[in-house]
């Protein structure tokens, strides 16, 4: 079966195909219409479709809507129940009109499209499945965690032989992760798109209110939890955007992402109790905190956790195409890696800097020519291959830097244009890892845990290592990335560290580069040293008089 899976509803629109059990392409919107989180504001419009991305996933596969079988919206209406939060208090909208209205949108997104093969799938089965379906074993338990679905914000079950089970599901309007965003609003960030810099700013405080939060925060014993009723101005007072963060922001950080890992953690002992199952598959956005990922697996009763690459909403998507997929009895083999988006042929890169009218080069071999510039403490945008899907540049669409002065995470960050206690990430050989981070589970593709980096190496790479000692680490697997792999061979052969600086290659606002002309558009903005741009490689001009990099470190 040819069957395209779509994410819609909120936020992180996304498309995906799946052909004969098998993932082929998957991406999000905001790669193509360059809006952060593909969407515009909140509320967000429902109507609203990932035409492009849908569209380009089609058109990789050599298909046309016409010749699907099966398309998965990760979205069931009929489950929603009115008055929950994040619907309309009839919920008669997201009820009847939507199910109405949903595929005729959609078909007028891709024309050619039968309306009538577009097949609701309930939105937290859409979560399970991408992670389940897609993980590097077979028989799983499964918790899903985030926001919200259809009228619930978890799931707790079980794989086996491809089908699920469920077991548990937590109702609205208890969420860990509406608590979440509560927490990121009440801080002074964006809401449904900033939790990561509550996971960041949490390493800074003291989790000092953890009896009160317990009486609000807590399990059930029956899979499920209570998390409703906080009020957060009783611990800190509100932030504005752009004001100073005190510690008791940074207090209330630790103490609500402390009180969110326990919560997992006892969920989990009783998902292992109720299914016997030796390995977790993760997902919703819960999943992308790689600090309560590590603890889980950690202290957690699982030999073994797998957390997809584009844990959040965009991919529903694909699970809802794997979800489809399974019930025809068709399974694929597992997720092979992150890198399921766009790519250019050396061809159409040299053609796009011919047009642009830019100096460059092409060297004998681009991976030693970025090991050399970064040695020398330059600023790399890498952009290579096929586009990452998911949150997290994993070696495709990254800026790249030297791991061993401490001023280039300021440097980053003033590059990205981010607060200045946001950390950068490491990547490393998978080959070298164990020697350098510790606890976290290895090897770690797609940068969804933390790391404890070795104390004899935390002087050594004091820009990618954290406040308190951790760094999320991402780990390159020779096979499956030569060329990075080399990049990073060549930097040790000349510093003697295997480790390189990975950030995503964009800056404040904007998503991720995703085409040539976006990478384009990111090097001419920012103080960025240097492009490799596939094969070749465009270095920023100096200015009349500056000084040369090698001058300035002189």
């Amino acid at each position: 079966m040819r069957i395209l899976g779509i994410n819609a509803v909120f936020h992180d629109p996304a498309a995906a195909l799946v052909v004969d059990g098998e993932i082929v392409a998957a991406a999000e919107e905001e790669r193509f219409s360059r809006r952060k989180h593909g969407k515009q504001a909140v509320p967000f419009s429902t109507w609203e479709q990932p035409a492009q991305a849908a569209a380009w996933c089609l058109e990789r596969a050599g298909l046309t809507a016409a010749d699907l079988d099966a398309v998965g919206y990760s979205y069931d209406p009929a489950l929603v129940e009115p008055g929950l939060p994040g619907h309309d208090p009839s919920g008669e909208e997201l009820r009847t009109e939507f199910a109405r209205r949903a595929p005729k949108f959609l078909a007028a997104a891709l024309p050619g499209l039968d309306p009538g093969i577009v097949r609701f799938v309930r939105h937290h089965v859409a979560h399970a499945a991408s992670a389940a379906l897609a993980a590097p074993f077979g028989d799983c338990a499964v918790l899903v965690a985030d926001g919200r679905g259809e009228s619930t914000s978890s799931l707790a079950g079980e794989y086996r032989d491809g089908r699920f089970k469920e077991l548990a599901a937590q109702r609205l309007p208890h969420s860990l992760g509406l608590l979440y965003e509560d927490l990121t609003e009440h801080l002074g960030f964006a809401r449904s798109s900033d939790e990561y810099k509550v996971m960041a700013l949490a390493s800074y405080g003291t989790p000092d209110h953890l009896d009160r939060l317990r009486e609000r925060v807590h399990v059930t014993g029956d899979g499920g939890f209570h998390a409703a009723g906080v009020e957060l101005g009783t611990y800190a007072p509100r932030r504005e955007p752009g004001e100073q963060l005190t510690r008791r922001h940074a207090d209330l950080a630790a103490s609500v992402q402390r009180v969110l890992e326990d919560v997992l953690l006892e969920l989990a002992d009783w998902l292992h109790a109720s299914t016997g199952q030796r390995d977790l598959a993760l997902a919703g956005g819960i999943a992308l905190n790689c600090v309560a990922n590590s603890r889980l697996h950690a202290e957690g009763p699982f030999d073994r956790i797998w957390v997809p690459p584009a844990a959040g909403d965009a991919g529903t998507a694909l699970g809802a195409a794997l979800h489809l997929a399974a019930e025809a009895g068709e399974r694929g083999a597992p997720m092979a890696g992150a890198n399921l988006g766009r790519e250019w042929t050396d061809a159409e890169l040299e053609d796009v800097l011919r047009r642009a009218k830019l100096p460059y080069e092409r060297p004998e071999d681009v991976a030693e020519t970025v090991a050399e510039a970064l040695a020398d403490d330059a600023v790399v945008a890498w952009f290579q291959g096929r586009a990452e899907f998911g949150p997290r540049a994993l070696g495709h669409r990254s800026l790249l830097a030297h791991p061993g002065r401490a001023a280039n995470l300021e440097r980053l960050n003033d590059v990205k244009g981010r607060e200045q206690f946001r950390p950068v990430a490491p990547m490393v050989r998978a080959e070298r890892a164990a020697e350098i981070f510790g606890r976290g589970p290895l090897p770690s593709p797609y940068m969804l845990f933390v790391h404890d980096v070795a104390p004899e190496w935390r002087a050594r790479i004091p820009a990618v290592t954290h406040v308190d000692g951790t760094a999320r680490a991402q780990t390159v697997d020779d096979r499956e990335n030569p060329v990075l792999a080399r990049m990073l061979a060549g930097f040790e052969r000349r510093t003697g560290l295997p480790v390189v600086i990975n950030t995503s290659l964009n800056t404040a606002g904007r998503p991720m580069a995703d085409s040539p002309r976006d990478a384009l558009e990111c090097f001419g903005s920012a103080p960025i040293d240097l492009l490799a741009l596939g094969p070749f490689v465009l270095r920023r001009a100096l200015r009349p008089g500056a000084a040369s990099p090698e001058e300035e470190l002189t």
